[in-house]
């Protein structure tokens, strides 16, 4: 009988000391997604070489990723918000090696994310004076989805309690530290990479405007090529609702130093200036809806040695406007790059390679969409591209068009299953420095179903 009460005791003891970790509540959402891709030729180029044999294959097999965010209440406005990804791979797929090289947006390597790899992890504290955010969270994006990559990382984050119609936001983000730790033990004075954000916004009826103004300052190639990058984006956006019709507007321009050497090393400093541009309106007239969209990055002139137009801004690895085409999540992340004739450089897009995001190009687009039940969404769209500054000694400037239909069904609320076809008419930009070369058009075939809850 005295163990008894003794084990009673014992229990009672615990449950009262744990009785604020019981207090705290647990919100959990999230997606799953399972797709299939079938890609008609892996390269562009026609004559493309697989080993010995010369062969344009065909690809085609399913994928799928778990998503899952969790949110640890703590108190009223106290909060521990983390999210992982898992089982994000191939079925029946060769699984990756283990490494280093992060997947695109995670904080895990790739090989991770094929088994469970944490994204984020950290605190949101929502104070008399404002609300921060301190720990791994998602960065990279700003305004509209266009230019946005988004990724973890470790930042620092403050938002004022709205004054009226405006909110201030500033941040500090790590991407990269060179200093002395267990696994670097040969550390670096100057090699860590940070990133310093102010951005206003200002909320009216029917949308809001702002302007971030980002200072990059990249020590990472200090230790080995002795110079830095240090430069500063501006990010003028709006999006509203006028009407029937939905607009979005940006404007990311990077200026600064691309390459600045060390005082007494020889090397020759190099400016930068980048610049891009979106803008997309959506007019729904029920159940028909229309729309456009322009986007430019701009190029790097293979004629100016002293200074980088193009290649550190591009479209975004977010903003996906085709199947194939500037097509990052369901494309390049899966198939990897469509090789055209030549894609030795280093820049994307620079490269001969059909690839996203998008880098050095013009981008227009027109769709047209039509929702006859509330659950139906089918759309087409025709797209064109080509780009801004041609790489030395090539004979075409156009990547192609493309022809997109989608249709998406919602069996549920929460439950959706989509069908894509694209068809891409190659341009001659990927036939490169000769006109003799020859290129493939291509064509995709894709569906998901995605649950999200």
């Amino acid at each position: 009988m005295k163990r008894i009460w003794l084990v009673l005791l014992s229990l009672g003891l615990i449950m009262a000391f744990s009785a604020s970790a019981f207090a705290v509540d647990v919100n959990v959402s999230g997606s799953f997604y399972v797709g299939g891709l079938y890609l008609n030729k892996i390269s562009v180029d026609d004559n493309y070489k697989v080993g010995t044999t010369t062969a344009n294959p065909s690809t085609a097999f399913f994928y799928q990723r778990l998503r899952v965010e969790t949110d640890f209440i703590v108190s009223p406005g106290l909060k521990l918000v983390t999210r992982f990804d898992a089982l994000e791979r191939i079925w029946g797929g060769a699984r990756s090696a283990p490494g280093t090289t992060l997947a695109a947006d995670s904080a895990g390597t790739v090989a991770e994310n094929e088994n469970i790899a944490f994204d984020w992890a950290y605190i949101d504290y929502v104070s008399p004076i404002g609300t921060f955010d301190v720990g791994y969270q998602e960065i990279g994006n700003t305004g509209t989805i266009f230019g946005n990559s988004t990724v973890p990382g470790g930042r620092i984050k403050y938002t004022t309690i709205p004054f009226g119609p405006f909110i201030i936001k500033a941040d500090i983000t790590k991407h990269s530290d060179g200093s002395y730790s267990y696994n670097n033990p040969v550390p670096y004075t100057n090699a860590d990479e940070n990133q310093y954000g102010l951005e206003g916004v200002y909320n009216f009826k029917g949308g809001r405007a702002g302007m971030k103004i980002q200072y990059n300052d990249y020590a990472g190639d200090e230790p080995t090529d002795n110079y830095s990058r240090k430069y500063t984006v501006f990010t003028p956006y709006a999006i509203a609702t006028i009407g029937p019709v939905n607009i979005q507007a940006e404007v990311n321009y990077a200026v600064g130093k691309f390459k600045s050497y060390d005082s007494g090393i020889t090397g020759e400093d190099m400016d930068m200036s980048n610049l891009t541009a979106f803008l997309d309106a959506t007019a729904t007239f029920a159940p028909i809806y229309v729309g456009g969209t322009f986007a430019y990055v701009s190029g790097d002139d293979p004629n100016t040695k002293d200074k980088q137009e193009g290649g550190t801004l591009n479209g975004g690895t977010d903003w996906n406007p085709c199947l194939i085409l500037f097509s990052y999540y369901d494309l390049t992340n899966w198939v990897g790059a469509i090789n055209g004739y030549d894609p030795s450089t280093v820049n994307k897009q620079i490269n001969g390679q059909v690839d996203g995001p998008m880098y050095n190009a013009w981008f227009g687009q027109g769709r047209i969409g039509v929702k006859p039940t509330p659950e139906l969404d089918v759309m087409l769209s025709l797209s064109y591209a080509k780009a801004d500054q041609k790489p030395l000694n090539y004979i075409g400037g156009t990547y192609g068009t493309e022809v997109d239909i989608t249709g998406t069904y919602k069996i549920t609320n929460n439950l959706s299953y989509m069908l894509g076809f694209g068809y891409l008419f190659t341009g001659d930009y990927f036939k490169g420095t000769s006109g003799n070369n020859r290129v493939d058009d291509d064509y995709l075939l894709m569906n998901k179903l995605t649950l999200s809850f």
